[in-house]
């Protein structure tokens, strides 16, 4: 998919071996900066909640971060250390932001079957607010990611003072591309990251404030 705007491809080297911040770049580079973070009080779609991750939550983690097939996108399975940390950073993210990857629960049973939700991320040289999304392989093709990203994007216009809202998505992630098309967001730009000695083009998908205000009424 071409990007728009006519931006050339630009590359950036992600040196943290287990989840790619933005926590690198100057706080005067951010674009979001608060006082006081926000409060995460809970998502609710006809078949999902969305709440903070916990410990308890460990196993369920572990069985999407460590499935090869699932982490494809990261060029392979996390060990379970590795999985340990991506909880952990989760939790520094939602002491220090107020926001972060959220469980994603199934109403009908009560586990979890995904993560999703909203992180500070960088797309060359700049801040983003991204929207994520990650479910274990025995859930996709049913529009949970889908559900759970419209619920978090909504969250993102009404709680934070952000004016775009993007996704990072690698080019050979067909399922992730279109769930992000589904949120409203098109392509803004191509760059390339350097993460776990892999060189991966990406896609900038991006929605504005104005754009998810005339769909959303």
């Amino acid at each position: 998919m071409p990007a728009e705007g006519g931006r050339s491809s630009a590359y950036h080297e992600v040196r943290d071996p287990v989840y790619p911040v933005s926590s690198a770049l100057p706080r005067d580079r951010w674009v979001l900066t608060m006082t006081v973070p926000p409060t995460f009080e809970g998502l609710e779609t006809p078949r999902l909640r969305l709440r903070e991750m916990t410990d308890s939550d460990e196993d369920a983690l572990a069985r999407i971060l460590t499935d090869p097939v699932a982490m494809v996108a990261y060029e392979g399975a996390f060990t379970r250390e590795e999985s340990r940390d991506w909880l952990r950073r989760q939790w520094q993210r939602y002491r220090d932001d107020g926001f972060g990857l959220w469980a994603v629960v199934l109403k009908e049973t009560g586990h979890m079957i995904g993560q999703c939700g909203i992180t500070r991320q960088r797309i060359e040289d700049r801040e983003v607010i991204e929207v994520g999304y990650l479910f274990e392989r025995a859930f996709w093709h049913r529009g949970y990611a889908t559900e759970a990203a419209l619920a978090s994007r909504d969250w993102a216009f009404r709680t934070l003072p952000i004016d775009e809202l993007y996704a990072k998505v690698r080019v050979t992630n067909a399922p992730s591309m279109n769930v992000a098309i589904r949120l409203g967001m098109t392509v803004r730009q191509t760059f390339t990251v350097l993460y776990r000695g892999h060189t991966m083009p990406h896609l900038a998908f991006a929605i504005t404030r104005e754009q998810w205000e005339r769909r959303t009424g």
